[in-house]
C-alpha cells in the first residue's frame, strides 16, 4: 500500500477539479477533516498503521465525490476509490473498508466501526468548534450558489434541524464539541423564536 503515493495523487485531484463554489466542501475542508480524524485516532488509542493509514486515506477521500456531483458524494467518492486505490497496491479488502468509512459520513451517519466513527466525527468536527459560524456562513453560501436554500431564515432552521438530530460518536468528540454544540443549538433557536414576522401588504 503506497499511501503517500496515494495521497499526493488525490489532493493534485482535488486541487484542480473541485468547483470554486464549493464554499465549504473545497479542499481546505478535506485536510481539515484529515487533520482532526489523526488526533481524534490518537485520542482515542487507535496505534495499528494499517489502521491509521486507510483512516487517513479515507478522510483524503471522502468527499472526492464533489468532483462529478453534489447529491451522492459519498457513492461517487466510493467508486473514485475503487478505481484508483488499486494502483497504489490497495487491495480489494481494505479498499471496501476505505468506502466502508466513507459511506459511513452520509447523512444520517451510520458508523459500524471505531474508524467510521472518527470520520464522522471528524467530519462535522467544527459543530462544537469556536470557528463554528464562519464555516458554517461558508456552507450557507455554498448552498445559496446552488439555489438549495431559499433564504436566512430557511438556513436558520436547517441549522437548528441538523444540530438538534446529530449526535458525536467518539467519546473523545462528545467531551470536546457536544456542550457547545448544545450552545449553538440554543442560540439559533432563540434567534429563529425573535425573528421579524415579515410585513404584510396593505
Amino acid at each position: 500500500m503506497h499511501a503517500q503515493a496515494a495521497e499526493d495523487f488525490i489532493l493534485k485531484e482535488l486541487k484542480r477539479g473541485l468547483a470554486p463554489t464549493l464554499y465549504y466542501h473545497g479542499l481546505h475542508h478535506t485536510l481539515d477533516v484529515t487533520a482532526v480524524a489523526m488526533e481524534l485516532a490518537a485520542a482515542e488509542g487507535v496505534t495499528d498503521g494499517e489502521d491509521l493509514a486507510l483512516l487517513r486515506t479515507a478522510s483524503l477521500y471522502h468527499d472526492t465525490g464533489f468532483l462529478h456531483t453534489y447529491k451522492g458524494h459519498e457513492a461517487q467518492g466510493c467508486e473514485l476509490a475503487r478505481a484508483t486505490l488499486p494502483g497504489f497496491g490497495y487491495t480489494p479488502g481494505q479498499v471496501e473498508q476505505i468506502c466502508a468509512m466513507i459511506m459511513a459520513t452520509e447523512y444520517p451517519q451510520q458508523p459500524h466501526s471505531l474508524l467510521a466513527q472518527i470520520l464522522c466525527d471528524a467530519d462535522l468536527d467544527y459543530l462544537g468548534r469556536p470557528d463554528f459560524e464562519p464555516i458554517s456562513t461558508s456552507l450557507f453560501h455554498e448552498l445559496m450558489a446552488r439555489q438549495l436554500l431559499a433564504d436566512e431564515r430557511a438556513w436558520f432552521q436547517l441549522q437548528a434541524d441538523f444540530l438538534a438530530h446529530h449526535h458525536f460518536w467518539t467519546a473523545t468528540a462528545v467531551a470536546r464539541r457536544a456542550a457547545p454544540k448544545q450552545a449553538r443549538l440554543h442560540h439559533i433557536r432563540a434567534l429563529l423564536a425573535n425573528w421579524p414576522t415579515p410585513v404584510q401588504p396593505a
